[in-house]
């Protein structure tokens, strides 16, 4: 195990700045998920850090060592890509096992790290058939076992499950996650999907434009999100947000979104906001609710809105309502949503609601 630090990294291309200035640094053991949309530079950084690319300005250290001038072997980290890179001649105990043979490893030694590997993912009865034999999910297992029987100080997953159907997706989650929990080495998993990241990480560093927009506990960004387009990734459905103004009075601060005033609660001031400044008004779907009782709960507001549309998934159902003309999306009991076109009341929870700066998007609160 190893921990990882990486400072002041630049990678550029031709004409393009791919990674621009990162400073990173992950703890041994540590599961950091580098999450991002496509071309943010996330599996870019995570090849310098293997080594399959070359290293622009900055330095890679891997357990106090600067690794910037080592081959991508000589690193001691074991990387999972995306199309598993399986040869397609060999057997799966084979595959498992050929980086060991290649460093001319005792063959007894072999085959035990490769049943300790196939009997961890669960794959021992899959030894002996090739890989056109296999299932995707199964494929990845082979991969995720040739890296495992290595030991290496640091695991590297590039998009791994990316080729997977959902139901597999879902479960190979399961697996990666149990996997980290049984070994305890550092892993560094890049995604483009949101939920890989909340469920599996330690620290998620969310990439935009070769620079880190925030980094953190996955409960961390999800709810006080730096900006609005961290708010915006993380979350399915995305969090709503609401054209506002912030108003002050001498009862407190309120937001007004047409004529709708939502008061925020006590302890929830807006260090260095003016009166009448324009803002964006974060609201995820949990953060709204059909009203119940007489009077909405402490730090929720109420008002009337109208149902545009429905989308039911189950036990629980999306609804998308207009807010003084603004879309946003609740999450509701299946049986307690009502019909499009019907006017119903709907509770706020502004204590936890996102508020932001329209002009520079950063958040206010």
């Amino acid at each position: 195990m190893a921990e990882v630090r990486i400072s002041g990294l630049h990678k550029r291309y031709a004409g393009f700045h791919a990674v621009r200035g990162i400073d990173l640094d992950m703890r041994d053991g540590e599961f950091t998920v580098l999450v991002g949309p496509s071309g943010c530079g996330k599996s870019t950084l995570l090849r310098m850090i293997a080594g399959l690319e070359d290293i622009t300005e900055g330095t890679v250290e891997i357990g106090g060592e600067v690794v910037n001038e080592l081959r991508p072997r000589d690193r001691d980290v074991a990387m999972v890509f995306q199309d598993y890179a399986l040869y397609p001649h060999m057997s799966v105990a084979r595959n498992i096992g050929f980086g060991l043979k290649a460093r001319k490893m005792p063959q007894p030694e072999i085959d035990e790290r490769v049943d300790q590997a196939a009997r961890m993912l669960g794959i021992t009865s899959l030894l002996d058939r090739l890989p056109r034999q296999l299932s995707g999910g199964q494929r990845q297992r082979v991969a995720i076992g040739r890296a495992i029987v290595r030991n290496p100080r640091i695991f590297l997953f590039d998009e791994p499950l990316s080729n997977l159907d959902a139901q597999l997706r879902d479960e190979m989650r399961g697996e990666i996650k149990r996997l980290h929990q049984d070994i305890a080495t550092t892993m560094i998993y890049v995604t483009h999907d949101q939920i890989e990241a909340m469920t599996l990480a330690d620290r998620i560093v969310m990439m935009r434009d070769g620079l880190i927009e925030q980094q953190g506990a996955p409960l961390d960004l999800f709810e006080r999100p730096a900006n609005t387009f961290v708010a915006g990734f993380l979350g399915s459905p995305r969090m709503s947000f609401l054209k506002a103004n912030l108003t002050r009075g001498p009862s407190g601060e309120a937001v007004r979104i047409g004529e709708f005033t939502m008061p925020l609660p006590p302890g929830r001031a807006l260090d260095g906001a003016s009166d009448g400044q324009e803002i964006l008004l974060g609201l995820r779907p949990e953060h709204l609710a059909r009203a119940q009782g007489p009077a909405p709960a402490p730090g929720w507001v109420r008002h009337e809105a109208q149902i545009e549309l429905i989308q039911p998934t189950g036990s629980r159902s999306y609804a998308t309502f207009r807010l003084a003309g603004e879309p946003v999306i609740a999450e509701l009991q299946a049986h307690d949503v009502g019909r499009p076109g019907e006017q119903v009341p709907i509770d706020i929870n502004m204590q936890r609601a996102s508020i932001f700066d329209r002009k520079s998007e950063r958040a206010l609160l």
